[in-house]
């Protein structure tokens, strides 16, 4: 059994700043990628950044230089997301591709926290 716990969401103005944690526990074996998805009403859910186990990363063009995704340690991966805009306005999700220890390989979900961005 694996878990994925969010924390950071809330309301922030337009221009400010927030940071999101995803803390993942269970019979973890080895976490591969971790991503960052988003999904605002009405529309699909999205992958907005993903970081591989070794550091590299990627972003959705809508948020680049404006988002930052790490790794803490193993198990932990943060998105700084500065310079929000309305349109940042989403559910966020956190996502994992882990090994466990009983060998099977899967991806899992966290439970989702919501950013919303309003004057």
């Amino acid at each position: 059994q694996v878990q994925l716990v969010e924390s950071g969401g809330g309301l922030v103005q337009p221009g400010g700043s927030l940071r999101l944690s995803c803390v993942a526990s269970g019979s973890i074996l080895h976490i591969n990628r971790m991503n960052w998805y988003r999904q605002a009403p009405g529309l699909e859910r999205e992958l907005v950044a993903t970081i591989a186990n070794g550091g590299s990363t990627n972003y959705a063009d809508s948020v680049k230089g404006r988002f930052t995704i790490s790794r803490d340690n193993g198990n932990t991966v943060a998105l700084q997301m500065n310079s929000l805009e309305f349109e940042d306005t989403a559910v966020y999700y956190c996502n994992a591709l882990v090994h466990t220890l009983t060998s099977v390989t899967g991806d899992y979900w966290g439970q989702g926290t919501q950013v919303t961005v309003s004057s």
